[in-house]
């Protein structure tokens, strides 16, 4: 007894509050009946738990199961034919879906339509009716075109600016011209050279992306409606709306830039043209299935790889590679 009672008192020190299950508190409230109640600070809980136990006991003996009450739920058979009926058709509201439904043989409540287009994401006509935010840019980025500038400073402290576009549908990236002292005569010049170099692809495009900076002057904008291409500038300080061209900065900083001491402009132009040439002909791109701005397929997958081999070649002095299959 004194080496129980010894284990009992180190287990106290140890726990705090002991972890019982379901099982363990019916048969502890089981064994309080069979004890007198004078014996019953022998347990580790208070005589009002032990009786709080039993009470629970006894009315899970003998209350019976619970009908559920309102309607029958609904199965995910129906579920997915509301989906369906909603997806392949985009202009029927819930009462016409409800309609549907009913020459099916299902009997739904407008309202349960309703719940299970919202759960889902689907949301009622019309907001159903029209693309999505992802198609709609998608299908626009066929005519849209984005510019921005660069700057990147030399080893003697000069900044150097930089005008590209990029075509979002490709994403193929033109380096219009650098220099130190970019006016708006300078920009209008290269928006000129650009048009020229597109000749007939200038018909493709629609929109122009830049943003509110003063050197893009009238007669830079005007190149441009010639050409048929209307010029949206973004918000003020608001670099998301023109996400593409900012994100290109990002990518050519951190893979080539930010790596390379720049010693002036024909320098830093002839970085940035090599680096052109494998951004739009060989780097993948995910918003194109991984394929290069230049590249319209994707090479056929390889059957056997132990008789392929891969073959490296360094480009931009040797700062990227570029793998491809060995002839």
């Amino acid at each position: 007894m004194l080496v129980l009672r010894h284990q009992v008192a180190v287990l106290h020190r140890q726990v705090r509050r002991p972890d019982l299950e379901p099982a363990d508190r019916a048969v502890l409230a089981g064994l309080s009946r069979l004890l007198p109640r004078t014996r019953w600070a022998a347990f580790f809980v208070t005589p009002a738990t032990l009786l709080r136990w039993h009470r629970n006991l006894i009315a899970r003996r003998w209350t019976y199961p619970r009908r559920r009450r309102g309607r029958p739920p609904i199965t995910a058979e129906v579920r997915q034919l509301v989906l369906r009926l909603a997806r392949d058709n985009p202009t029927w509201g819930c009462r016409r879906i409800q309609g549907e439904m009913t020459g099916l043989g299902y009997r739904l409540a407008a309202s349960t339509i309703w719940a299970i287009l919202t759960t889902t994401g689907a949301g009622p006509a019309p907001r159903r009716a029209g693309p999505t935010w992802t198609e709609f840019l998608t299908t626009q980025a066929k005519g849209i075109l984005s510019c921005d500038f660069l700057h990147v400073d030399t080893i003697g402290l000069t900044r150097v600016y930089v005008l590209f576009l990029m075509e979002i549908a490709t994403r193929r990236v033109h380096l219009l011209g650098a220099t130190t002292n970019p006016t708006g005569e300078w920009v209008a010049q290269q928006a000129r050279n650009l048009m020229m170099d597109l000749d007939d692809r200038a018909n493709q495009f629609r929109f122009l992306i830049r943003d509110r900076d003063a050197k893009y002057t009238a007669a830079f904008d005007t190149v441009f409606h010639a050409a048929g291409v209307e010029v949206l500038r973004t918000p003020p300080q608001a670099p998301r709306a023109n996400a593409f061209a900012e994100r290109w900065v990002r990518t050519v900083r951190r893979e080539c830039l930010d790596r390379t001491l720049t010693y002036n402009i024909r320098h830093l132009l002839a970085v940035l043209g090599e680096y052109l040439t494998h951004y739009n002909g060989h780097r993948p791109h995910q918003g194109r299935g991984q394929r290069p701005p230049d590249q319209d397929t994707v090479p056929a997958p390889v059957t056997d790889l132990g008789t392929v081999r891969v073959r490296r070649r360094k480009v931009v002095h040797g700062l990227i590679n570029e793998y491809e299959q060995a002839a």
